[in-house]
Order: C-alpha cells, then sequence, then structure tokens
C-alpha cells in the first residue's frame, strides 16, 4: 500500500473516530476517498502536536482538520472542489487566541478619542477639544489611554486642562490600564461629586490641599462618575464588536478570551453568532460586579464539539487596582509612594465568598490580581474550596502580576491557570522597579518561574491596554525587550521563555482554559480547522514584530486573507475571503520568497 494511499485511509477512518463535522457514508456505500475543502501547502507547520510537531500541508474538510503532513501527500484530498492554497515560505500555526482581551472595550475605543501616547495633559487634552467640536453641547466625551508616567513630572492630572478644552462637555477618560478615571468639572457636576462626597470602598478619589476632588478618580471610585454616562444601545455594541472582531483578524487571532462584559453585551454576541455574523471564537466571561447572585438561576454554556462561535462559561471579578495607578494591593507600602499599599477592592471574605458561589453554580472564575497581597488572597479563596476544586472548574488569576515568591508554587499545587500579558512587563519595565523597590521584583512578571513550577500558562494582550497582536507578546515574552531592543539581553532574562513555550500559550493553552483542549490549540487529524498563517516562520527576535499575517482560517472557512503583496517571480496570489468562497478548484499561488 503507498504512502499516500495509507495517509488516506487512516484520515478517512481517524475522522469517524474523532466525529469530524463530515463523515463518509456506511461501509456498504463508501466511495473511494472524499475530497478535502481546503488545502493549504506551506514553507512550515507549527503543529504543537508532540506526536508530529513539523509538517508541510494542512487538508481540511468542513470545519476539521483531515490530514496533517508532507505537500506531496495532500494530492490524495485534492478533488475538482478542492480549494489549495499555496503558500511556499510562509508558516502555519494553530489559531492564536487572546487569552484576555476586551474585545468589546477594543471596539468602543475605535470609536472614541485616544489619547494614548500623549506627552502631557494639555496635549490629551487638545485631542478632548478636537473631539468636542463635532459634538452637541451638553454630549459626553468618554476616550481611553492616558498614562501620566509619559508626562513631565510622572504626576496625576488635574481636571483644569479638560475644563478649558471642553468647558460644555462632560469628559470621562480612563487610563491606559483602565484603572484610573480622569474628569473635567462638568462630569463632575453631572456626578454630584464634590467636597463631600466620600471614597467608596476599594476606591479613592484623589483630592487637592483643601479636599476638592482633582477629577481623578481610582477603581471603584470611577463608578461615581461612571455611572451617569449614558448607556450603549444593542445596535452601537454590535457596530462596535464586529469592527473590534476585523481589527482582532488583522491581528492573526482566531479568537478571544473576552474579559468582564455585562449582560447586554452577552445579548449581543449571542445574536451575532445565532446569525453567523461573528468571525472570530469568543470564550466570555460576565462581569460579576453586582450579578453573583444570579448565577443561582444561571447554567454555564457547554460547547462540546469545540465549534461554538460564542461561549459564556466564566465569571470575572476583581481584587485589586493597576500598579501604574498604585491601585494594585501590595503586601508592603508602594516605593514610590510609602504612604499606600494599594487597594484590595473585595476582602479576603469576600473573595472566599464569591469563589464558593460561582464553583456551586458550576461557572469558571477569573478574578483579576496584580499585586502581591491580591494574589494571594485571590489563591487563599480558591484554596479554601476544598481539594481539587479550584483545578476541577480551572479557576483563572488574571494578570498574576507581582507574586511574593512563597505564592508561585501555590499555582501549580492548587491547580490555578496563571493568565499573563507579556506586553504588560515591557511596558512596564521603564518604572516598576520604582513602585516596587528591587527586592519585589523577583516574584514580578515571573513567567519562567511559574513555568518551572508546574503551572499553566495562558497569554493574552489586555487590549486594549495594550495593542492587540498576539506576535508582539510572543516577542515580549522570549525577548524581555521593548521595540527597540532595550534592554541588552532583556529585562530580568532569567524570566524568558523559548518560542515554542510562549507560541504554546497563544495556542494550546487558552484551548485548555476554555474546555477545548481536544478540539482546538493544535493541528491535528479531528482538531478543528482554526488556523493563523504567517508571512514567514517564526524566529526568537525582532522580526516577531514584523512578520505579516497572511491568512486566518476559522473552523475550515478563511475569514480573512490581505490583499497580495507583489511577487519576486511567479504569478500573483489573489487569495481573498471572497474568492476563495466563489471559486472552488481553483488553485491560489503566492511568491516564493518571504517577505519582511
Amino acid at each position: 500500500m503507498s504512502n499516500v494511499l495509507r495517509a488516506t485511509l487512516l484520515s478517512l477512518f481517524g475522522s469517524l473516530a474523532l466525529g469530524c463535522a463530515s463523515p463518509g457514508p456506511p461501509a456498504a456505500t463508501a466511495t473511494p476517498w472524499t475530497p478535502a475543502d481546503l488545502v493549504i501547502k506551506a514553507g512550515v507547520v507549527r503543529t504543537m502536536d508532540p506526536a508530529k510537531p513539523r509538517a508541510e500541508a494542512v487538508a481540511v474538510r468542513g470545519e476539521r482538520i483531515v490530514f496533517v503532513g508532507s505537500a506531496a501527500d495532500t494530492k490524495a484530498f485534492v478533488g475538482p472542489g478542492t480549494r489549495v492554497v499555496e503558500l511556499p515560505g510562509r508558516a502555519v500555526v494553530p489559531g492564536l487566541v487572546d487569552g484576555h482581551g476586551h474585545l468589546y472595550g477594543l471596539g468602543i475605543a475605535l470609536e472614541t478619542p485616544s489619547v494614548r501616547g500623549t506627552r502631557s495633559a494639555e496635549e490629551a487634552a487638545a485631542v478632548v477639544a478636537e473631539a468636542a467640536k463635532a459634538r452637541p453641547r451638553g454630549e459626553w466625551i468618554t476616550g481611553r489611554g492616558w498614562d501620566q508616567n509619559l508626562w513631565p513630572g510622572a504626576a496625576f492630572p488635574t481636571h483644569g486642562p479638560l475644563d478649558a478644552a471642553a468647558p460644555e462637555h462632560p469628559v470621562a477618560l480612563r487610563r491606559v490600564d483602565g484603572h484610573a478615571l480622569w474628569a473635567n468639572a462638568a462630569a463632575m457636576r453631572a456626578a454630584g461629586v464634590g467636597r463631600g462626597t466620600q471614597d467608596p470602598p476599594g476606591g479613592r478619589v484623589l483630592r487637592d490641599a483643601a479636599g476638592e476632588p482633582t477629577g481623578v478618580f481610582i477603581d471603584n471610585a470611577m463608578g461615581l462618575v461612571e455611572a451617569r454616562i449614558p448607556a450603549d444601545p444593542p445596535a452601537v455594541r454590535e457596530r462596535r464588536i464586529l469592527r473590534a472582531a476585523e481589527e482582532a483578524l488583522s491581528s492573526g487571532l482566531t479568537g478571544v478570551h473576552e474579559m468582564g462584559i455585562d449582560d447586554e453585551t452577552v445579548a449581543v454576541y449571542r445574536a451575532l453568532a445565532a446569525a453567523g455574523r461573528l468571525p472570530i471564537r469568543v470564550n466570555a466571561y460576565l462581569a460579576g460586579e453586582g450579578r453573583l447572585e444570579g448565577l443561582r438561576g444561571r447554567a454555564p454554556d457547554v460547547d462540546a464539539t469545540g465549534t461554538a462561535m460564542f461561549v459564556l462559561r466564566g465569571v470575572k471579578l476583581y481584587a485589586d487596582g493597576a500598579l501604574g495607578s498604585r491601585g494594585a494591593a501590595l503586601l508592603e507600602p508602594y516605593a514610590d509612594e510609602p504612604s499606600t499599599s494599594g487597594l484590595l477592592l473585595m476582602d479576603r471574605d469576600a473573595l472566599a465568598r464569591a469563589a464558593r458561589l460561582v464553583a456551586d453554580a458550576g461557572f469558571q472564575l477569573a478574578v483579576h490580581a496584580i499585586g502581591d497581597r491580591a494574589n494571594r488572597a485571590v489563591l487563599d479563596a480558591f484554596e479554601a474550596l476544598g481539594p481539587g476544586r479550584a483545578a476541577a472548574l480551572r479557576f483563572r488569576v488574571e494578570h498574576a502580576q507581582i507574586l511574593s515568591p512563597d505564592d508561585l508554587p501555590r499555582f501549580s499545587a492548587l491547580g490555578v491557570i496563571a493568565s499573563m500579558q507579556p506586553t504588560h512587563a515591557t511596558s512596564d519595565m521603564p518604572w516598576a522597579p520604582a513602585r516596587l523597590g528591587a527586592h519585589r521584583l523577583k516574584g514580578a512578571y515571573a513567567w519562567r518561574s511559574l513555568r518551572s513550577s508546574g503551572a499553566r500558562l495562558v497569554f493574552g494582550s489586555d487590549f486594549p491596554v495594550e495593542e492587540a497582536s498576539p506576535l508582539l507578546g510572543i516577542y515580549a515574552a522570549v525577548t524581555r525587550q521593548d521595540l527597540s531592543g532595550q534592554p541588552p539581553g532583556g529585562w530580568m532574562p532569567e524570566e524568558r521563555l523559548d518560542l515554542d513555550e510562549a507560541l504554546l500559550a497563544f495556542t494550546a493553552a487558552p484551548a485548555y482554559a476554555s474546555w477545548a483542549e481536544g478540539q482546538r490549540g493544535r493541528i491535528a487529524p479531528g482538531y478543528v480547522a482554526d488556523l493563523t498563517v504567517l508571512g514567514r516562520d517564526l524566529s526568537p527576535d525582532r522580526s516577531l514584530v514584523d512578520t505579516p499575517i497572511d491568512m486566518v482560517v476559522v473552523g475550515g472557512r478563511v475569514a480573512r486573507a490581505p490583499a497580495p503583496r507583489a511577487a519576486s517571480s511567479g504569478p500573483l496570489s489573489d487569495v481573498t475571503a471572497d474568492a476563495m468562497k466563489v471559486a472552488p478548484g481553483r488553485r491560489d499561488t503566492r511568491d516564493s520568497a518571504p517577505q519582511p
């Protein structure tokens, strides 16, 4: 029997055994073979499958992979209706998944003024002034992205610049990390905030020497102002989700773990998925604040086949704030502001009660914890559930950013997922040592230490806090350097990961975190055909950042294929999503030389 025929038969029988979408007819009437719908030939296929880590080609039938192997052996899967895509020099990896993002938040950010990267409060206010020109008087102006660490003196702003920029509009701008709000006087008047306003539990209103609010609100105090901002109607939510999904696809993502959305946004997601209009997979977590008691009458979604486009199986809570706004809860005071040790947004008893309620309802719990005090409190709450319970429900700590060395081994011991964002380290490294002091850096952004202890790492970006591209996260994970290659050798280089470890954290690990490890996250026969095609193979260096995204396949469907680049020789490709739909049987060829 030839190798090709053997591969064909193995694929057909394997498809039956693994429950593929298009099994063959009963044996008595079986045809010799059933062709694939899509065949992709590339320079290398990084499968993340230990049994076959590298290949040359992938064949897809329906929503699932039916063959992984040599380009020559794909001939057995090509029929008159098969779409063959030849991408010499390119790399195929399992569909990249952001394990912690805010897709709806990205949609908001794409439609509202951005003050990201501004170098002073006045420069940020100028952006607001420009936005105010097109808004009717009294309409709220919201936006995001300011970071006082980039401004002269690194001091928090006051409402004055925003008052001058938009005196007739309430203005509310979230800090880049989402854990502080900068408001103008009009917004504070609309919210009824004044000298007599008390700090809410888990929140802080910054005040001047006279006790008047300065316009900056930390963590839970943001709600004092944001409660007055009009809610988005369903049509606006839908538009923003779809726009953000296209942005995610352009970054090579096939899925996102959507962290912390309300029921109104859940309803829009469900409607889009039911109508077949949601282009990437969304594994969603309900924002738990104020909704925990309602879990008693709900059940988590279950996706037995791994093919659902929207799943709500988890709940998101916050234990503390962010390091940049000094809201992260630390075991010791901040080195650069000894008067505070941050904010614990839920005390230990509240965390323990919440963890038990979520566990009893059968949901997965994901808790934001950045500071070492918050991380310890969350691990204590998970441990109090009893042996193995947090592991069985795949409970997660989101960020796990600053850890006491004593708590590092507890992630593995409890079976708790460490959901981390590599670009946070490279964004924070210029100022994190000043916040923490040298002695606390040992447990900061400790990817290698956690992995070596046996913990399971899931990586994401926390977009729109950071950029959505997973390649930026992989670059940060393997180099611990910024985009200019600083510092030489990497920041705390002992915590770097190798390339396969970083790639695993964006593929197979998010699949595990969403109960899809037997269905997604690897390129193997029987797995769902979620694939990201890159413009060249990956190397653990600066070239990661500039690697193009050539194609994104979700459930066997080409969800995104950018316009072709100029070829060095041979015919130009016209691989586009539309071409793949309407031209069955055609052969699409990309240029043979990898492009920068």
